[in-house]
């Protein structure tokens, strides 16, 4: 018995590790060999540490601020949705899943429109006060990019912690009250401990979407802010010195693979059973005037948090503003359905000019590829986990190496093989969603994985023994319960390639473009009607990645995570 599953493990195994070796590895090879190649030896002469010093202290920075205050807003907004009943709490627990799904480049967008020189907080102030200019510029600032991380990855905190803490058993902090223990005490003491692994993980995984961060920082940072992401991207593609942006990329490449490896390591509980209910904890409605003060105030930041960025998107994409020449200061705001309009047409002739039914089509296309190729590959790989094999435990670090690899070092190793026909042809580049698919297989697999496991063999062994063949067990008792995680993954994976803008930005082409890469090119180019033509097709994808939150939410088993 002990045989059987190890050998049905390589089987599953050998289709997703050769997809890996030739469209993961392969490239981060050719990286190191760009970096350490004699043939750019003379490029070396050039270098200076400055250029490895500067992005990756500040990207440390940054991820470490984002990190501490996403936890300063996800904790008690974690304790808020393990403890508490109240009205529309399963609204904004849906809502709340929205901006991590959200493309960076719709992000970017959404804060250029509440805080930018034309976003409607200067608008504002400018009416109000009588202003000729905008009086805040938190645009290309530092405050930007943290407000943004902290936006996108609170959802994080408050899904992996409240998942924890709804579990835990209170009897043991009712026990530590009764031995004299201070609510206080009883928090430290013993709450605390239980929560460690569960918060050690969320910060862990939200430091690493913030140290590689991309889109956001490339569009909210300015030149002055520039992380590792964005140096290899302007080393490559601005400056072409592939020797720098390979040596970038290797150091990040080894820092995301510490921090993933060790995300992975805390993942699992130390406690044992008798900590953990059987059954999520029962909420209750807030009772004491403390509670019903807190429950308010934390549903009116996070509604403001969640909503305020996204409203502003939407409606901003729907407005003209244009200062009126006859007093100073005044500003004249109409409803027009312009900007949508306009994207279909050319009237300027720019050779920028993004025909959006093209990229809508290109998007929609890629996506689906990659999600065929993710479903496939996460399916076998999730089996493959599942069997009892001794090599599984190293095969998994392997497999899960792209969850911490950024999406530009992939974007770059992948100009740097495949940048040749039949992978780059110019109509329907392969490299694209062959990326996105890398990019989305981690989390098919994480959110597949838990359901195969929970399948009882009692099952499979009473259908065998009823007659039914392994194809009969498979489509019988496996997919009525993998169905509702497997279109979860897919809706997911479906999202991601939609909105990937990293390593999409390296192998996109003027013929292929796909929607985050249009955004960019319209919000990057001068004048008005560029920037609500790019507001307009965020607000376009905005609505597609809504749609995509709504279907998890729906589908998803109660109780099921994707983190």
């Amino acid at each position: 018995m002990t045989k059987r599953p190890a050998l049905l493990a390589l089987a599953l195994w050998l289709i997703p590790l050769a997809f890996l070796a030739y469209f993961f590895y392969q490239p981060l090879i050719a990286i190191f060999r760009v970096v350490f190649s004699e043939r750019f030896s003379q490029g070396w002469e050039f270098f200076e540490w400055s250029q490895v010093s500067r992005p990756l202290s500040f990207t440390f920075f940054q991820a470490t601020l984002s990190t501490l205050l996403t936890l300063l807003v996800g904790l008690p907004a974690a304790w808020l949705f393990a403890k508490f009943d109240f009205p529309g709490r399963k609204g904004l627990r849906s809502i709340s899943l929205l901006p991590f799904i959200l493309p960076t480049v719709v992000v970017a967008a959404a804060f250029n429109t509440l805080i930018g020189p034309q976003g409607w907080i200067n608008q504002a102030l400018m009416a109000l006060f009588n202003l000729s200019a905008p009086p805040l510029k938190l645009l290309n600032s530092l405050p930007a990019i943290l407000m943004a991380h902290v936006f996108y990855n609170t959802s994080i905190i408050i899904r992996i912690v409240s998942s924890s803490w709804s579990r835990l058993n209170p009897r043991l902090e009712q026990a530590a009250r009764l031995l004299g223990a201070t609510p206080w005490q009883a928090f430290t003491k013993v709450t605390l401990p239980l929560l460690a692994p569960s918060l050690l993980s969320a910060s862990l995984l939200v430091f690493l979407f913030d140290f590689t961060s991309f889109g956001v920082v490339l569009m909210l940072g300015g030149p002055q802010f520039s992380t590792i992401e964005v140096e290899i991207y302007n080393q490559a593609m601005n400056r072409f010195n592939l020797p720098v942006a390979g040596l970038l990329s290797v150091i990040q490449l080894g820092i995301t693979l510490l921090v993933t490896l060790l995300q992975n390591r805390v993942n699992t509980p130390r406690y044992g059973k008798a900590a953990l209910n059987p059954e999520r904890s029962a909420l209750r409605r807030p009772a004491k005037r403390w509670q019903k003060i807190f429950v308010l105030f934390m549903v009116i930041c996070l509604i403001l948090l969640f909503a305020v960025p996204v409203v502003s998107l939407i409606t901003r994409s729907f407005v003209t503003l244009e200062a009126d020449r006859g007093q100073r200061g005044e500003v004249a705001v109409g409803l027009t359905l312009r900007y949508y309009r306009e994207l279909f047409q050319n009237r300027s002739g720019s050779i920028f000019y993004v025909p959006p039914i093209q990229a809508i089509r290109n998007s929609l296309l890629y996506a689906g590829v990659a999600i065929l190729i993710a479903g496939l590959l996460g399916l076998l790989t999730a089996y493959a986990l599942a069997q009892r094999a001794r090599f599984n435990k190293f095969l998994e670090p392997l497999f899960m190496l792209p969850l911490g690899a950024s999406a530009v070092t992939l974007g770059l190793g992948f100009l740097l093989i495949f940048n040749r026909p039949p992978w780059a042809n110019s109509r329907f580049p392969l490299m694209i969603p062959i990326a996105h698919s890398l990019i989305a297989l981690p989390f098919v697999v994480r959110t597949i994985l838990p359901a195969i496991r929970s399948i009882p063999e009692s099952l499979r062994e009473a259908s065998r023994t009823l007659g039914a063949n392994p194809l009969q067990v498979l489509l019988k008792v496996d997919l009525p319960i993998v169905l509702r995680s497997l279109l979860v993954s897919l809706v997911f994976a479906f999202t991601i390639s939609l909105g990937e803008f990293g390593a999409t930005s390296f192998l996109s082409n003027p013929h292929a473009p796909t929607i985050p890469v249009a955004i960019y090119r319209y919000i990057s180019q001068p004048g008005a009607l560029n920037y609500g033509q790019a507001l307009a097709m965020s607000s376009l994808l905005l609505l597609v990645c809504g749609l995509g939150s709504i279907l998890i939410e729906k589908i998803r088993l109660p109780g099921e995570e994707l983190f």
